[in-house]
């Protein structure tokens, strides 16, 4: 990937192994294959049913923690597989971090194979059963957690950025939908939200929403942060509708704000993130016309 941050600690299937060997020797015969390595973390599938995840950063050990404590609960009220940790590892073999044995999860990143029109019931069944109260010790994310109004001090800049370099996508429209949201009252509590809901973090079978992956920046906040997802992930506005009816009870204050969410991670993918990898770019900009087409 471009841009992405160097390794801090080399890590390879020797490594996963060795570990295994020394705290969890009952999982250490099994095959070892390399699977991905993102800006956070190594991850290996171990076997047919497991897989290994491992910080390439200190920052992302510290993710990585918040995901070993919290998703173990959140788990059995899903109704889509998360990998919450089934063993953890501690630092050890030379490697300073602790690290994780998750599920394997099935399905391709969305990104690559999209979600079909008729997800939007999953996807809105997703997000109301994540979003229950989250109780007050829960992860604070100072990117995440804030209100539209916080957000604007990042999100209003790269509008005005995106303005100039892009007008057909920064149009007035947008903006009014931008001011909406800085308006809209927080008419709900503060719940579980993932965070970073965007196509490589969503899995998909063939079209079908199979998982959710990534969850360090999982945190308590408003849930109308999570419902970006809706115009970033669903392809139309019928299965964007459907998400909403599915969802329920969502009010006008909080549609407008979970707009404007779209609209603040939508900037910072098209004027940040696509300097590094094109990619999130092109996920920016199909967010804000999804967001033109309604609802």
């Amino acid at each position: 990937m471009a841009g992405q941050p160097a390794a801090e600690h080399p890590i390879d299937a020797a490594l996963a192994r060795d570990l295994l060997a020394e705290q969890h020797p009952d999982l250490a015969d099994l095959p070892i294959t390399p699977a991905a390595s993102g800006w956070d973390n190594a991850m290996f599938r171990l076997g047919e049913a497991l897989a290994l995840r491992l910080p390439r950063r200190a920052v992302a050990a510290e993710l990585l923690a918040t995901e070993q404590r919290w998703l173990p609960e959140l788990a059995a009220s899903l109704p889509l597989p998360i990998p919450a940790p089934v063993r953890v590892g501690r630092p050890g073999c030379g490697y300073p971090w602790g690290w994780s044995v998750t599920p394997w999860l099935a399905g391709e990143p969305a990104e690559r194979t999209p979600l079909n029109a008729d997800q939007g019931e999953a996807l809105g069944g997703f997000l109301r059963a994540l979003h229950r109260e989250a109780p007050p010790e829960a992860p604070f994310n100072p990117y995440r957690s804030v209100d539209l109004r916080t957000r604007a001090a990042i999100a209003t800049p790269q509008l005005e950025r995106l303005a100039a370099a892009r007008p057909d996508l920064a149009t007035d429209a947008l903006w009014r939908t931008w001011a909406e949201a800085l308006d809209a009252e927080v008419d709900l509590p503060p719940g579980w939200i993932h965070g970073d809901l965007h196509a490589r973090n969503v899995l998909s079978q063939a079209g079908t929403l199979s998982g959710v992956l990534d969850w360090g920046d999982m945190a308590r906040g408003d849930p109308a942060m999570d419902l970006y997802s809706l115009w970033m992930l669903l392809p139309d506005a019928g299965a964007r509708a459907a998400a909403i009816r599915t969802y329920g009870g969502l009010s006008k204050p909080t549609l407008s704000r979970a707009r404007g969410w779209s609209v603040a991670m939508a900037a910072v993918m098209l004027m940040d993130a696509a300097a590094s990898d094109p990619a999130y770019g092109v996920m920016g900009e199909r967010t804000l016309r999804a967001l033109k087409e309604g609802p």
